[in-house]
């Protein structure tokens, strides 16, 4: 076959700079040796130094990587690690990025930053692939399509103040038009985000059966957070089946909620405590989510004052003293973070939750990976025993592998999460482009006998008419899966009419100029 002649056609070069921009897109990279900046704590140690978190749409390969702590060079997770362990508290050092370096004070363990693997494409992989957790969450009450944006809007900047940025949060509805939430975090377990997601967070500060203030911007200006002068685990005794530590962090209230209080306390009794204390008659209760929390005693000086510093309490158990430590760290976190990004719109369920370890997820895409190959050379025997020449066998398979590529591009231009469900898709699509160039091969092989290049032309045109029928019949057959399973198999829909929308309009064409060629000559 004459390449020449190949190359003069123009559908194959529509194929060809289709190629190149989606291996632009995709940007492998051969070398993804280090780690990138996956996500900063709110008001951390790293978040004060400047070092934000990386946006939603910024492309993988273009994140912030670490190049060196101090003077030593970094790159794995665990280096980085031990640099800032082995830094003392109170110590100052530097962080030096791709971008810029940075300054920092190390003024407890944790400086607030999430690490990952430097990537090596734009190719955004989903959970199944990369490990976490997905939580489908059901609203209690039904929601308007506006208070659906309010709850994820006010969800991610709850998950990214606690320091949860790698994720993504969409709207999904069922055949019936049911409303759900799909919450999907990487890396993260089951137990770090059922709370967070599936709670409220409604938190109420009473005196009484008076509320004074609630969490959010609007009564509560700032939460002291991850920094150790004013937000710490304070002291720690034993208790009924082991451990109980107790935490305590400041928070300031705007001017309206600290008058609010005064107005409050203002008509409260003084009492003396059997410890000789002088506290007001009735504490200041802490709610979330309608449960008692903490129960705060009032000094007798604050009565009726416009006091905008609050101090915050609470506790967490465990068998052993350091379980608790981390039991009250959690507490406390989840607790600022709700003060911090206020209530969702409404109460959520979980109907669905889903954990995937990340050593599975990198099995699934080995697994993936081998699959295809296997499938790619399952098609190439078949055809060639259909056909006993290579020259209708090798360009089926690069057309096959350069429909593979062209949805990856897509996938990776789009910032589409791939995932099992749409690499199934994927797959599907694949099959029906050997179906379509099967059925192109066939009509000119073993259709009416011609010689003449106008002939040829009509059974090229005979045989997209074939295609082009399968095709509508194919989408058709995928849109109800858009919103079948509350959208948990949307990417197998979406995946298969991307693939075959491009077979059927870039690969297919550039397959049949090809094969026109090869009979014409």
């Amino acid at each position: 076959m004459s390449f020449k002649r190949i190359f003069k056609q123009w559908r194959v070069w529509i194929l060809i700079v289709c190629l190149f921009i989606s291996y632009f897109s995709i940007n492998y990279q051969f070398s993804n040796q280090g780690v990138i900046i996956n996500g900063i704590e709110y008001n951390s140690t790293a978040a004060r130094a400047g070092i934000t978190n990386p946006t939603p749409d910024i492309k993988p390969t273009e994140r912030e990587h670490i190049l060196k702590v101090n003077s030593q060079g970094i790159t794995t997770i665990d280096e980085f690690t031990n640099a800032i362990a082995n830094i003392p508290v109170n110590t100052t050092f530097d962080i030096t990025t791709n971008k810029r370096a940075y300054g920092l004070l190390k003024e407890n363990a944790a400086i607030g930053i999430t690490l990952a693997n430097a990537p090596s494409s734009n190719l955004r992989k989903g959970i199944d692939l990369q490990g976490g957790t997905r939580v489908l969450l059901k609203p209690v009450t039904p929601i308007t399509n506006d208070q659906t944006i309010d709850l994820m809007a006010t969800m991610e900047n709850r998950l990214n103040t606690y320091g949860l940025s790698d994720l993504t949060i969409r709207s999904a509805s069922d055949l019936s038009g049911e409303k759900y939430v799909i919450v999907e975090i990487a890396g993260a377990t089951k137990d770090e985000v059922k709370e967070l997601v599936a709670g409220q967070g409604k938190f109420e500060a009473k005196i009484g059966n008076e509320t004074v203030f609630e969490g959010g911007k609007k009564d509560i200006t700032r939460v002291c957070k991850n920094d150790g002068t004013c937000s710490r685990v304070s002291t720690c005794g034993a208790s009924t089946g082991g451990t109980s530590c107790r935490f305590e962090f400041q928070i300031t209230l705007s001017p309206e909620s600290a008058a609010h209080q005064a107005a409050v306390t203002q008509t409260l009794n003084i009492q003396s405590e059997p410890s000789g204390n002088r506290v007001l008659e009735k504490p200041l209760d802490l709610y979330l989510d309608g449960k008692l929390v903490s129960s705060l005693q009032i000094a007798a000086d604050l009565k009726g004052q416009k006091a905008t510093s609050i101090l915050i309490s609470g506790s967490g158990q465990g068998p052993t003293q350091k379980e608790a430590v981390q039991a009250a760290i959690a507490e406390m976190n989840k607790l600022q973070t709700i003060l911090i990004t206020g209530s969702l719109p409404t109460k959520l369920e979980i109907v669905k939750i889903d954990s995937i370890s990340p050593s599975l997820g990198e099995q699934f895409v080995k697994n993936a990976i081998f699959i295809g190959l296997i499938s790619l050379i399952g098609v190439a025997i078949v055809v060639y025993l259909r056909y006993r020449t290579l020259k209708i066998v090798i360009p089926m398979i690069i057309t096959v592998s350069s429909e593979i590529f062209l949805v990856l591009g897509l996938a990776a231009m789009t910032k589409y999460n791939l995932d099992l469900a749409s690499i199934a898709g994927i797959i599907a699509s694949v099959g029906t482009g050997v179906d379509d160039q099967i059925v192109i091969m066939d009509e000119l092989l073993f259709g009416e006998k011609t010689t003449s290049s106008t002939s040829i032309k009509q059974k090229v045109k005979k045989a997209f008419f074939v295609i082009l029928a399968a095709y509508f019949v194919t989408v058709a057959a995928m849109l109800p899966l858009l919103g079948a399973g509350a959208g948990i198999l949307k990417g197998f829909g979406l995946t298969t009419i991307a693939g075959v929308t491009i077979g059927v309009f870039i690969t297919r064409p550039a397959y049949g100029a090809i094969a026109r060629a090869w009979m014409e000559e």
